[in-house]
């Protein structure tokens, strides 16, 4: 039902105005007994919205998509996307509605958007178009977690129960979320486009996609070219990040891979338990296609299939635009390598002016180091700022090779670690995936307490805090190898 919300909320249909063919008009389920479960008070802020009110029946309406304003034009999204490789030429949001855009206090254009609201004209097969409890908890979780860690994302802004179970292997309590983002144009969108093979919704699609995210492109002599350049180097910033912190996306679909740069879609995703460029989380990933060491690998595939949808508005000439695109995406690699080494220069505390041949031996040979007794990086790299005090001690207790530890940090420390620059670097606190599944499984039986503790551990992740040890300590021995699902 459409209706004008007490708390004036204005949603902007920008996107299935400019973009028509790439929108169809829908609602979502209604829900028969919604409950609050979550609700991101200081992201509301942030969007302009009182959340007194979003507490409140008409509010929880917003967020499950039941009662929108009367001027509001819920879309389900059209795009396209190779899944694991394989190419599917429709797919779009099957339980996900683009409720419309918000404008921010920073005068920043976000959308407001929802998962699990039903079934849409793209759901697959027997899909429901439902989403779980569990699920929609753990998007919540990691997308605040990455927040935290400064790693660009989708946001959470509340999951709703809405009192109707879900069938997946077994009956599950079923939720919305209300998930907020700069956009949710995708490589699948103008691969989408590009299929269509109408060459006025593409450039429709690129000039939108400049105006919304790139709008330095605008200026350039090939716009679409530098729209191209400039989401390389996105993404490129956004792996590096992900591969700094052990983050394993595992679904790199290129319906997951965002023109703005932003993580987005946490299904079976988790962060390492042990150093190790294999290592696979995702159920359905059984030929290690999106394993942590292949992320960066395979974003540039992705990109390349950007490319291709691009190469019309590139050139008229197919040759030269093909030429410039692959230019464009040798930038990948130069990118990466340079916010990656930075970033692992900081983590060990290594000073300015030091020598790239020093550096770059000393991080190598550390991470050869940490992946032959897999050792989790997140707690060990934490103890190397102990470490550079003279303590080093509590490193030594999650390395099993002593020598070849004893022997790296005599190098190490002679050139003078900057343990206060590590300590804003490694977090202490990251969502390690025994305590997800934990709170997940809890909240799942109605207890939230455990969900809402991590997540006030997880908003600070540098600050290490007294009485919170349990959240810093590695998975428990023999607790066996973590899977995790899409949650579809």
């Amino acid at each position: 039902m459409s209706v004008a919300p007490a708390t004036t909320v204005h949603l902007d249909d920008r996107f299935a105005r400019e973009l028509p063919e790439m929108a169809v008009a829908w609602r979502a389920e209604e829900a028969p007994h919604p409950q609050l479960l979550l609700l991101n008070e200081a992201l509301a802020a942030e969007l302009g919205l009182d959340a007194g009110w979003l507490r409140n029946p008409e509010g929880i309406g917003l967020l499950t998509g039941t009662v929108v304003p009367d001027d509001a034009h819920p879309v389900a999204q059209a795009y396209a996307g190779h899944q694991f490789g394989g190419y599917s030429p429709r797919l779009g949001d099957g339980r996900a509605l683009l409720l419309g855009e918000l404008t921010d206090a920073e005068g920043r254009v976000r959308d407001l958007h929802l998962k699990g609201s039903g079934r849409t004209p793209f759901a697959r097969g027997s899909a429901d178009g439902l989403a779980a409890v569990g699920p929609m908890l753990r998007e919540y979780v990691i997308s605040e977690a990455m927040q935290a860690l400064g790693i660009p994302t989708t946001r959470s802004l509340a999951v709703v129960a809405t009192g109707r179970p879900v069938r997946r292997e077994t009956v599950l309590p079923g939720a919305v979320l209300a998930r907020v983002a700069a956009s949710h144009l995708r490589v699948g969108s103008f691969q989408y486009a590009r299929a269509t093979g109408d060459v006025d919704l593409l450039r429709r699609l690129a000039d939108h996609a400049i105006a919304r995210h790139h709008e330095a492109a605008a200026g350039a002599d090939n716009p679409y070219l530098a729209l191209f350049e400039s989401v390389v180097a996105a993404q490129a910033r956004l792996v590096a990040q992900w591969m700094l912190v052990g983050f394993v996306h595992g679904v790199m679909n290129t319906d997951n891979t965002t023109i703005s740069g932003e993580t987005i879609d946490y299904g079976p995703c988790a962060f390492l338990d042990g150093f190790d460029p294999a290592t696979v989380y995702s159920s359905i990933d059984s030929g290690g296609r999106y394993a942590y060491g292949n992320q960066p690998v395979v974003v540039q595939w992705n990109l390349a299939r950007l490319a291709e949808a691009l190469l019309p508005l590139i050139d008229d000439d197919q040759e030269r635009a093909i030429a410039a695109a692959v230019e464009v995406l040798g930038g990948f690699a130069t990118t990466y390598d340079t916010v990656w080494s930075a970033g692992m220069r900081a983590k060990l505390g290594l000073p300015e002016g030091l020598d790239d041949e020093v550096a770059t031996a000393l991080v190598q040979d550390l991470l050869a180091l940490v992946q032959a007794g897999r050792v989790d990086l997140t707690s060990f790299l934490r103890s190397l700022g102990t470490a550079a005090r003279g303590d080093a001690e509590p490193a030594r207790l999650v390395v099993t090779d002593l020598a070849a530890l004893d022997a790296w940090l005599e190098r190490w420390r002679a050139v003078g670690p900057d343990a206060d620059l590590m300590d804003r670097t490694n977090p202490v606190y990251t969502p390690r995936n025994h305590l997800v599944e934990e709170a997940l499984t809890a909240a799942t039986a109605g207890d939230l307490g455990p969900v809402q503790r991590l997540l006030e551990v997880l908003t600070r992740p540098f600050d290490e805090r007294p009485g919170l040890q349990r959240y810093a300590e590695p998975a428990p021995g023999g607790s066996g190898p973590y899977v995790t699902f899409c949650g579809t």
